[in-house]
């Protein structure tokens, strides 16, 4: 089964914990799924990669790049695993049908949103039903991450 890890972001955007995540799945070997909720979402992301840290590269493509078997994190609004990824990062409500099929997934979702938490809540029920290990952060008032379910 696949390990699932709910982020709820409350106090940092998705654009400030979304390329941390990304450098920790770089560093441990591994390929990333972004599913994002729209090709122009995708192509944000990226640019967003780009320039984000002056001191830090992290390799990734979208679908106007091609060539997904070359790209580390591949970013995209298709469920499709392209590139072979590992790793899968949900963002933006999207869903894929396909959570079994990765070692690692991430949701990560707007804490600040009462219907997306209420859809969060439905998926998490869904994953535990599923038999898949789930674990639940929730960012600290410091900014840090606190796991407060599994």
């Amino acid at each position: 089964m696949t390990d699932i890890a709910f982020y709820h972001l409350q106090r940092s955007s998705l654009e400030r914990v979304l390329p941390k995540l990304l450098e920790r799945t770089m560093d441990a070997d591994k390929r990333a799924l972004v599913l994002v909720g729209s090709d122009s979402r995708a192509e944000a992301l990226a640019q967003h990669l780009w320039t984000y840290d002056q001191d830090v590269w992290l390799p990734h493509g979208t679908q106007k790049d091609g060539t997904p078997g070359d790209q580390p994190i591949w970013l995209s609004a298709a469920d499709e695993n392209l590139n072979q990824a590992q790793f899968l990062f949900l963002t933006d409500g999207a869903v894929s049908d396909h959570i079994g099929d990765f070692e690692r997934c991430f949701e990560m979702f707007d804490g600040n949103d009462d219907a997306i938490v209420a859809t969060a809540r439905e998926r998490w029920v869904a994953y535990k039903e599923a038999g898949h290990a789930l674990t639940y952060w929730q960012q600290t008032e410091r900014g840090g991450w606190e796991q407060k379910a599994t």
